[in-house]
């Protein structure tokens, strides 16, 4: 990603520390205040027509909006928010992870003004875990606080209702949730493509060399008469007869074997 790194040397400066954390807080903020007057939401959704009008703060204020009004739901939520937001600014600092959040909400705003997409925030946390689910595939959280999952295998259940989604639905919501992902897909596409490619290049490798190498359990002598190998019986020997076929010494044809009877035994 050397273009990452071209823009992290020139503009680190703008990474902002512990963003994730400030996003939870003002969530936690606005739950609050949504639970107190339930149309305050619609103050700050994202609506592509009133911002055309003038509202320009909802280009902000919609990541901050929470998809449930339940205490213990929002409390589980931002928690796993918080707690995504650690992993990855602890592996990529806060510029990467502050660019990754910033193209996620380009991506969220252009689904909503070019396609109609009212997909709010939850495709914005949703390419936050998945970019968590990439470098902790093998964490372990627990569902329910009861059962144990990888973190791999949630991503991957959340992909498959992602892509019924894709195939069922118009390309209007297709080619929306393409901008929604927009961040995933530049920062891991190019490696998706390199591991996949190379995936496809050792299977073909691999079966290449299998075709070329004789198997460990594949007899390299069978009596054409008796189907006997040496596999069957280490102490046969063989011959090949002059009509090309091999023959173990029982069945070796008359001529073949007064030949061989002939040669110095020792």
């Amino acid at each position: 990603m050397s273009w990452v790194d071209r823009f992290e040397r020139r503009f680190g400066f703008l990474g902002i520390p512990g963003l994730i954390r400030i996003v939870v807080g003002f969530n936690a903020l606005v739950f609050m205040l949504v639970r107190l007057n339930p149309g305050f939401r619609f103050v700050l959704d994202l609506d592509p027509a009133l911002i055309r009008h003038g509202e320009i703060w909802r280009l902000v204020t919609y990541i901050f909006l929470p998809q449930t009004t339940s205490f213990l739901w929002i409390i589980l939520l931002l928690w796993f928010l918080w707690f995504i937001g650690e992993g990855l600014e602890q592996v990529w600092g806060a510029f990467r992870l502050s660019l990754y959040f910033f193209v996620g909400m380009i991506g969220t705003t252009a689904a909503a003004f070019f396609f109609g997409a009212r997909f709010s925030n939850s495709m914005l946390y949703a390419s936050l875990f998945y970019a968590f689910a990439r470098f902790y595939p093998d964490q372990v959280i627990y569902l329910f606080f009861i059962l144990p999952v990888k973190i791999k295998w949630v991503a991957w259940v959340s992909v498959a209702f992602l892509m019924f989604g894709f195939v069922v639905n118009g390309n209007a919501y297709r080619m929306a949730l393409v901008a929604a992902f927009a961040n995933y897909l530049i920062f891991f596409g190019p490696e998706i493509i390199y591991e996949v490619r190379h995936r496809s290049e050792v299977s073909t490798r691999r079966r290449r060399f299998a075709r070329s190498s004789r198997s460990e359990a594949e007899a390299l002598h069978k009596c054409v008469v008796c189907g006997a190998t040496e596999l069957s019986d280490p102490n046969l020997d063989f011959r090949v007869a002059r009509n090309g076929e091999e023959y173990c010494m029982a069945h070796l044809p008359r001529a073949e074997s007064a030949i061989a009877d002939e040669r110095p035994s020792g």
